[in-house]
């Protein structure tokens, strides 16, 4: 086991499965400038990281995450700017980052929602791939209330699970919804009692298939799922030559003839 913490986010690695916890808990783990950047390391740590097969990423005490400390990051108006400026050529500035970075990473991730999922904390885990939530976890596109759009990600991760009526529908009322509703309409993947131990669950079945072909599949998916029809033809293309007679396909392979614990080897860079 390996235990990696910033005063925000924990991180704890064991068999290969990644714990990213949010941990602010007095603040419902609002965000404020040091959870934004502590998320952002997380992502860009864990993409780096070949050995990790999956990731759970979660929230201490009551809640996944209540969203913007509007009051602690308005206290210093230059935060606003820190939060929206994109440095350089980057495809996504601070804000954008805590949801779309998990995108990025090779590594399937699994958010697992209780409590309060509002606005931003919502975004977060609309950046993952999977979402796991109780049923009475409460949901909200938030940022009308206050006068603002969603600017963390959500049209890119939105977009992928509801039709466009409802998105606006979710976005501009800013209304509550629970985990059933939110399994009804597709934006939650799963509700259970315990969500936390059937992630843990689903994260070791991730852990036992090839870890290039998981890293494989979520670009596929990711590259693909709006694309043209070539170009999507052409990423299958592309990461199967990528994948076919590689050390882990030919694990795979002896797996499933007669040497079913022969472990795999890191993924590859994808």
């Amino acid at each position: 086991m390996s235990t990696r913490d910033s005063e925000r986010v924990l991180i704890t690695i064991e068999d290969g499965i990644a714990i990213v916890t949010l941990n602010r808990p007095d603040k419902y783990n609002g965000l404020d400038m040091p959870m934004f950047e502590a998320i952002t390391r997380a992502a860009k740590t864990l993409k780096k990281d070949r050995s990790v097969r999956a990731i759970i990423l979660n929230g201490a005490g009551d809640a996944f995450c209540s969203g913007l400390d509007v009051k602690t990051v308005s206290k210093n108006p230059v935060n606003f700017l820190k939060l929206l400026v994109k440095p350089g050529r980057r495809i996504s500035n601070l804000a954008q980052n805590v949801g779309y970075l998990w995108r990025d990473v090779p590594a399937p991730v699994i958010a697992v929602t209780h409590g309060y999922c509002f606005g931003g904390g919502f975004q977060i885990a609309l950046g993952a791939d999977f979402r796991f939530s109780t049923s009475d976890c409460e949901f909200s596109i938030m940022e009308s209330k206050w006068g603002l759009i969603p600017d963390m990600s959500l049209t890119v991760t939105l977009r992928e699970l509801v039709p466009i009526d409802l998105a606006k529908e979710l976005t501009m009322t800013a209304r509550r919804f629970d985990g059933t509703e939110a399994k009804a309409m597709g934006l939650v993947s799963r509700v259970s009692d315990d969500p936390m131990a059937e992630a843990m669950n689903f994260a070791r079945e991730l852990a036992e298939r090839s870890p290039d072909a998981v890293a494989a599949s979520k670009l596929l998916f990711n590259r693909s799922w709006n694309a043209t029809d070539r170009t999507a033809l052409d990423w299958e293309t592309k990461l199967q030559k990528k994948v076919l007679g590689r050390a882990n396909q030919r694990i795979a392979v002896a797996r499933n003839s007669g040497s079913p614990d022969k472990p795999y080897q890191d993924r590859r860079d994808f």
